[in-house]
């Protein structure tokens, strides 16, 4: 791999983490506030549901691995949380399983290494009528309504509290303005303004956290941050300024 070996942080999820890429999505803005500390690892499955999640858990995360993460954001319940389909087939999850599921993907998570950080997000909610309009043509009627989503978030919150796993409350946090259904896209995927509010949300509970060391961006080694006569001339035209920590290129100046 290339290096300097940096801190790895893992998102690991269904459609929500694959795209946090895309329309100035949350993981491409973590990836820009941990730059030069961290690398942020995309691990994003659309479709993915909390079963098929355990199926593949070794794979994606081997216990043999030389170098474990440092932090693994995890997330699925969106598509566990849709409504059976009267076939038996679909991304349904029934809730007993569903918690099943992520518990045994937390405790395969805390056994990768002693050091290892969890955030879990819970299952947002969902713009109802929106999903209703753009509803495609090549599937069969989706089933999501604000009240399973709830279902399914508060059970994650629950579990994450018994297995002492920090958690973000997306259901909650994304819902508490007026205007919130402009957090989506298309009423399920999270448009550039819901990420912000993922991201904030992330940073909160890594900043409160009481863990050493720490992994607020702003407490991590910047790579290579040492003063170079290579850096940029000063208006004085004696010294050189140093960029290594400037964020003034950011939209949002982030805590």
């Amino acid at each position: 791999m290339v290096g300097p070996v940096r801190p790895q942080f893992v998102l690991f999820g269904s459609s929500i983490v694959q795209l946090s890429f895309s329309n100035g999505g949350w993981g491409a803005i973590l990836s820009d506030i941990y730059a030069r500390k961290a690398d942020v690892i995309l691990r994003g499955y659309y479709g993915w549901n909390s079963t098929r999640a355990v199926q593949f858990l070794n794979e994606v995360f081997p216990k043999d691995a030389a170098i474990q993460p440092s932090l693994v954001i995890v997330y699925f319940g969106g598509n566990d949380s849709m409504g059976a389909h009267p076939s038996g087939l679909g991304p349904h999850v029934p809730l007993p399983e569903y918690i099943e599921n992520m518990r045994k993907i937390i405790v395969h998570l805390k056994s990768l290494s002693d050091s290892i950080r969890i955030i879990a997000l819970t299952c947002p909610p969902v713009d109802e009528d929106r999903i209703r309009e753009t509803r495609s043509k090549f599937l069969s009627e989706l089933v999501r309504t604000n009240e399973l989503c709830g279902m399914y978030s508060e059970a994650c919150i629950k579990l994450c509290e018994e297995l002492d796993v920090k958690v973000v409350d997306l259901f909650t946090a994304l819902q508490k303005g007026d205007d919130w259904k402009t957090c989506f896209t298309d009423g399920i995927h999270l448009s550039a303004e819901g990420s912000k509010i993922v991201v904030e949300e992330i940073l909160k509970v890594i900043k409160s956290a009481e863990w050493k060391p720490s992994l607020h961006w702003k407490s991590m080694q910047t790579e290579f941050s040492e003063d170079s006569p290579y850096d940029l001339v000063a208006a004085d035209g004696k010294t050189t300024l140093n960029p290594s920590e400037w964020t003034i290129h950011r939209e949002i100046q982030w805590d």
